[in-house]
């Protein structure tokens, strides 16, 4: 049989393919000696799933949680989708759980620790933080849906600025978060099963493979199961990082949607801001992370010279310069120009982020390649 490409199921879009699907959630029953779910219930999103499981777990009490956190109508939507089943209890733990456990267990023995260390690092380690980044952002972006019911900011944080977690410390939070923990992570599990059909143990997992082949997050509860579709968007930049300038990075098919640039999650009228951006609008940003941002687009030897700053020190190896922002670290960075020159004579000039207490040009190009000033010693400019 031919391996599969589970980097590219980790990472796949589009709708997911039911059947099939759905043949997996029978065969992982199967396997864990269960009777196969009489109902399923597709949800077009992990927000979506993780509404619907806290619905089917905590009852009214969890319904109520969730509307009061301002999450009525999807309660009311999701709840329509599931009235009237009755899922019984949350079999997570039996139809993965157990035989992942096992399969790891046997496999470790087996391998020794050096060997189980290098197997892991081919195949989970590959793609592990770029799938767990998923995830985790997934799961933050459950927090943003309930953040503006946030029982209180952490010290040192504005009310109205945004969190890393948002709302996964408020009750609908807890509940969503608690939610996702309950879930079988379908293409997400993807690095894992590449480990596991690497060493020819797939079989035991075989029908948790066979979901995550096909679609997304799934819930399997004792009669009933939960499953989520894939993302309809998904989009990186050239390190990995989820970004993208004309829409959302991350979006599924009912509006849970991320919008990213280079890794950093931003509000979705932030990419559309960009293209008028001011340098009033940089010093008037009080999010220091969407002013980083916001510079990086902007440009910083334009940003230097409209601002009229002055340099700090120069030398051999460039000119240092730094800005002040209100309510953050200095701008500091390194100016170098190439001493290659381009195919027209010209030699261009290149401004390199250094940290805020670099106290000279050389000091900051030495940290660019890890070393302390007096370590740098170029024997040649390239």
């Amino acid at each position: 049989m031919k391996a599969t490409d589970w980097r590219a199921v980790a990472f796949a879009t589009g709708a997911a393919e039911r059947e099939r699907a759905e043949a997996g959630v029978r065969a992982a029953y199967e396997a864990a000696g269960l009777n196969g779910p009489e109902q399923v219930v597709w949800a077009p999103s992990p927000a979506a799933g993780a509404i619907a499981a806290v619905l089917l777990e905590g009852g009214e009490e969890g319904a109520q949680t969730l509307r009061e956190a301002g999450l009525g109508d999807a309660v009311a939507e999701i709840g329509s989708l599931i009235a009237g089943l009755d899922a019984g209890e949350n079999v997570r733990d039996r139809v993965r759980t157990r035989p992942w456990e096992a399969v790891l267990t046997a496999a470790r023995a087996e391998l020794g620790p050096r060997e189980w260390a290098q197997v892991w690092a081919r195949t989970v380690g590959a793609d592990w933080d770029a799938v767990n980044g998923l995830i985790t952002r997934i799961r933050r972006m459950l927090g943003r849906m309930v953040g503006t019911q946030a029982e209180e900011a952490p010290d040192g944080v504005a009310p109205d600025e945004p969190r890393l977690d948002d709302g996964l410390d408020t009750a609908a939070g807890r509940l969503l978060r608690r939610a996702t923990v309950n879930a079988v992570l379908g293409q997400h599990d993807a690095p894992w099963l590449r480990l596991f059909e690497e060493l020819g143990r797939l079989s035991g997992l075989a029908g948790p493979a066979e979901v995550a082949r096909s679609a997304g997050w799934w819930w399997p509860y004792e009669n009933a199961v939960l499953i989520c579709e894939r993302p309809t968007d998904l989009h990186f930049d050239e390190q990995g990082r989820l970004h993208r300038a004309e829409g959302p990075a991350l979006a599924f098919s009912d509006g849970f949607a991320l919008h990213a640039w280079h890794g950093m999650p931003v509000p979705s009228d932030f990419i559309a801001r960009l293209g008028a951006l001011t340098m009033d609008d940089i010093q008037k940003e009080e999010n220091a992370e969407l002013r980083r941002a916001m510079l990086e687009h902007y440009g910083y030897e334009r940003y230097l010279r409209e601002t009229g700053a002055k340099p700090v020190s120069r030398d051999e190896a460039g000119v240092l310069w730094r800005v002040f922002l209100p309510g953050d670290e200095p701008v500091t960075m390194v100016e170098v120009v190439n001493s290659t020159p381009e195919p027209d004579g010209s030699r261009r000039t290149y401004f390199l982020r250094v940290p805020p207490n670099v106290r000279t040009a050389r000091e900051g190009v030495a940290w660019t390649f890890g070393l302390s000033e007096e370590e740098y010693r170029p024997l040649q400019e390239t």
